[in-house]
């Protein structure tokens, strides 16, 4: 184990942990994600931290992160209340389904599947413009859509350990017609409980650094708001630009994920 994680009172860990958590918290108020697409990574990459470990301090950071991401676009009333609450209540029954599901079906094909996935929103979001009026009008139909959409999340994400918010911001763009910002803003919403229920189970098993997590995500909390500040003024489009480059980081994180899989292969 390194001695920085050893010693969490070293210079090192604590700038690392503070570096972590601002960017992190930038892309969460940008891009309406969790943010653990960068907290998770840079954990393992600069801390040496264990991939289990490491997700489940992200998790944790999430919880603060979030929670301010979703204050800042709820002043500018761009929160689905109550279709968030439907997102969330599906994804973690989705997670279970996930996780069971994660010891029957082979990863790399997940993988692959999942970036051809990717592939086909980023293409999506270069041919849809959404419209800073259109909201999410919540119907029979709207509803028993995002509950679908809530449970495809929430098993992609015990299958594949991805964070809700690059499966939901786009689903609510493109097959609802939200707004960009409502889209953020809800899908940071439905994150909450779900990040609470998943840190409560870490913790039992031990697989939170609290230190890390309280600075990740105390650092977070003061970027998030600048980068949902930041998301009102871009224009529809050149947001819809930045998330699909935002995509693409996370699909080539996946393929080389991937790849070194298939390589550790008998």
């Amino acid at each position: 184990m390194p001695e920085t994680i050893k010693n969490p009172k070293s210079f090192r860990f604590i700038a690392a942990c503070i570096g972590i958590g601002l960017t992190a918290g930038l892309m969460s108020g940008l891009f309406g994600v969790g943010g653990g697409t960068v907290i998770v990574p840079l954990l393992v990459l600069l801390l040496g931290f264990e991939q289990r470990l490491a997700a489940g301090t992200s998790l944790a950071a999430i919880v603060p992160t979030a929670t301010v991401g979703v204050i800042s676009y709820a002043m500018s009333d761009s929160v689905a209340w109550i279709p968030a609450l439907i997102l969330a209540a599906t994804a973690v029954i989705g997670a279970q389904v996930g996780t069971w599901l994660l010891a029957r079906l082979s990863a790399t094909i997940l993988r692959w599947s999942f970036i051809g996935f990717l592939g086909i929103v980023i293409v999506s979001l270069f041919l849809v413009i959404p419209s800073r009026d259109a909201g999410l009008q919540l119907d029979w139909w709207n509803g028993l859509g995002l509950a679908a959409v809530g449970l495809i999340t929430g098993v992609l994400s015990g299958l594949l350990g991805v964070g809700g918010g690059i499966i939901v911001v786009p689903a609510l763009i493109l097959l609802f017609g939200t707004s960009d910002l409502i889209a953020k803003g809800t899908s940071l919403l439905m994150m909450i409980p779900t990040a609470i229920s998943g840190t409560v189970g870490n913790l039992r098993r031990n697989n939170v650094n609290l230190v890390a997590a309280l600075i990740i995500g105390g650092a977070a909390c003061t970027t998030t708001a600048i980068g949902a500040w930041f998301a009102t003024l871009l224009d529809p489009m050149a947001a819809n630009i930045l998330f699909a480059f935002f995509l693409t980081f996370i699909a080539v994180q996946m393929g080389v994920k991937a790849v070194k899989a298939q390589r550790k292969k008998p």
